[in-house]
């Protein structure tokens, strides 16, 4: 990977304060669009939808833990049975989003709460979640709607293939891991105004990108990603794969 020429210094401070400009008007982009996500309209979950925990059953609602808004992480699974022969663990990917979580009480003390939530045994979630470390909340949701209403768990013989708001013919060329069998990642948020839950946000592929602290580190960088958005083993593979 090339790296940055060599300058003077009063040629690098002109660079950066041109960059700088940019950095500014980036970002104040950046507050018009997220001012147009919080304005998104919001619609009524009117499904049941049932979830296992280590504490038992609960619902889209009981989810929240008594504060007013959800974000829910579609953690992918690599199951035996969808392509991934002799796993049954998550998605790389995806650990690298939940390693970059962090503490869970500045969401909390802004009326948030943040869970992982898989189409996988919840045995098998547990066992992984320990291997991890995480303290993170995560449900199963095995054998109910929740992923494929979603759009982030497959299956053709209950509804037609969407993903990142691309329909089966558009998914064939931007994500051909999207088939029958498989799950992606994803991000959903909702809202709660007493009983009633209400949908107003989901993200996919790329829609991600701002969840991992990790990326934006090492965006600062002139070296930039490099292992690229699939190269980042689980964590406590660095060593044993060296």
């Amino acid at each position: 990977m090339d790296t940055p020429r060599v300058v003077s210094p009063d040629e690098w401070l002109a660079a950066r304060k041109e960059l700088l400009a940019r950095e500014k008007e980036a970002s104040r982009a950046k507050d018009v669009l997220d001012a147009a996500r919080r304005a998104l309209p919001m619609v009524e979950i009117g499904k049941n939808y049932v979830f296992t925990g280590p504490e038992g059953q609960a619902s889209l609602a009981g989810l929240f833990g008594g504060r007013r808004q959800l974000i829910v992480y579609h953690f992918m699974w690599r199951h035996e049975d969808s392509g991934f022969p002799g796993e049954d663990q998550g998605c790389p990917t995806c650990s690298v989003v939940a390693d970059n979580i962090g503490d869970l009480s500045h969401l909390r003390a802004c009326d948030t709460t943040l869970v992982l939530v898989s189409r996988a045994p919840l045995a098998s979630i547990e066992r992984f979640r320990h291997r991890m470390g995480w303290p993170v909340p995560w449900y199963s949701s095995l054998g109910s709607d929740f992923n494929y209403d979603f759009h982030v768990s497959f299956d053709e013989d209950a509804a037609p293939l969407e993903y990142n708001y691309k329909d089966g013919v558009a998914l064939e060329r931007a994500y051909p891991y999207v088939r029958s069998g498989r799950d992606a990642p994803g991000v959903s948020v909702f809202l709660r105004e007493g009983d009633r839950v209400f949908h107003t946000y989901s993200a996919y592929a790329r829609g991600v990108d701002p969840l991992i602290g990790t990326y934006h580190y090492l965006d600062l960088t002139p070296l930039g990603r490099q292992r690229g958005v699939t190269g980042f083993p689980h964590h406590d593979r660095y060593d044993a794969d060296s």
